[in-house]
């Protein structure tokens, strides 16, 4: 499927920037034992610097999205990828678990514009018949920097170390933000209206109001909350069962991204052989099965492999409520992509810290049995409620 010149560059451009902005938010986890050394600090603490990025990425989302609605959607995503350049800059000059964690909160909350405004882009760009690959498209240089995020930092970290790997960060968003301010195309863009607190409330009414809508914002919570809450403990659980640090994390966590990369090489043929019922449900089931096989423990390469079928399935089920979500409500875009952010980066915060919980209270195998039920759960009931069921319509 190709599109026209325009859409092609915007979506180049949405993709380096989606690129930087995920690495940065993603090179941490590889390197939560070396930071927890070097910093004097515990690893189950350090592994919650993944909650600092992600809670202040969702809060800061009810703002932006009202925010980007009227201003303009191209004119605050460049402010965005600025503010995520000098918040790296400084993680990499962090000298305090705290000031760290400080600096991880800004760095989130700045990232919160840079994934879902390019949705809402795409969204006001292409039509819905081809959106899905679209935004798959996209997808991939995400994906991308998750991969490099996950692994490249953790190879990268033995040769400059984490704050070495911190200013590689900067100096990539530093590149998205030039090429956002200057890349994209003038003509046609609207003029911005004025910021209005009683508009804002009257777009939010009209997203809450949509049953459908509600019902993609508490599917992805859960999304989140399930498929993003074992990452973090990867490297330690890998260190504690003495088959590797940094090196071996970095690779099973980046299998993750390769199951991502998978999904949008095979998108347009999935949705043709399965339709968007059946992707819901076999997302399901792939995903639980790899949660089962992860929770057996039978080493880092077979972990990898586990991971691959896991990013598959996560991307098989999220990508296609961020294309249903695109479209609920046009006129309020931003509004409604915004609070599609806040809610699966609200349930990514909130399963990491449960997770380590469950390890704790339950253990490593207990914990991922239950993320397997609730990745089956969500595929059988997404595709209910989304395409087979009675459809939701606005009151």
């Amino acid at each position: 499927m190709s599109f026209d010149r325009p859409v092609q560059r915007m979506i180049l451009i949405l993709a380096v920037s989606g690129f930087a902005s995920t690495a940065a938010g993603r090179s941490v986890e590889p390197l939560i034992g070396v930071i927890a050394r070097d910093l004097a600090s515990d690893p189950r603490t350090v592994a919650l610097l993944a909650t600092a990025f992600a809670l202040p990425y969702a809060f800061i989302q009810p703002i932006l999205g009202p925010i980007a609605d009227a201003l303009g959607k191209e004119r605050i995503f460049p402010v965005c990828l600025a503010t995520l350049t000098v918040a790296m800059a400084l993680c990499a000059l962090a000298p305090t678990i705290e000031i760290l964690f400080g600096l991880r909160v800004l760095a989130g909350a700045a990232a919160g514009g840079v994934i879902p405004m390019s949705l809402g882009m795409i969204g006001d760009r292409v039509a819905m018949a081809s959106r899905q690959v679209a935004i798959s498209r996209f997808l991939a240089a995400v994906i991308l920097g998750q991969l490099a995020g996950s692994s490249i930092s953790g190879l990268l970290a033995s040769l400059i170390g984490w704050r070495g790997v911190f200013g590689l960060a900067a100096a990539l968003t530093a590149g998205a933000a030039l090429g956002a301010l200057f890349g994209f195309e003038k003509k046609g863009q609207r003029p911005p209206e004025r910021l209005s607190i009683a508009e804002a409330l009257a777009r939010y009414r009209r997203v809450l109001t949509n049953r459908r809508a509600r019902f993609l914002y508490a599917f992805v919570f859960v999304d989140g909350m399930t498929f993003f809450a074992l990452l973090p403990y990867v490297a330690p659980n890998l260190e504690a069962r003495g088959e590797g640090g940094p090196f071996e994390a970095g690779l099973v966590l980046a299998a993750f991204a390769i199951g991502g990369l998978a999904y949008s090489a095979l998108v347009s043929w999935l949705l043709r052989a399965l339709g968007l019922g059946w992707m819901f449900v076999s997302g399901g089931v792939t995903a639980g099965l790899a949660f089962v096989g992860l929770s057996l423990g039978f080493g880092w390469i077979v972990d990898a492999v586990l991971m691959v079928a896991l990013g598959l399935a996560f991307y098989m089920i999220h990508n296609s409520y961020q294309t249903q979500v695109t479209e609920v409500v046009p006129d309020a875009r931003a509004s409604a992509i915004a609070f599609h952010a806040f809610s699966f980066f609200i349930g990514q915060a909130l399963g990491v810290a449960l997770f380590g919980l469950g390890i704790g209270a339950l253990g490593w195998t207990a914990s991922l049995i239950a993320a397997a039920v609730a990745a089956l759960a969500l595929g059988l009931v997404s595709a209910w409620v989304l395409v087979w069921g009675p459809q939701p319509r606005p009151r």
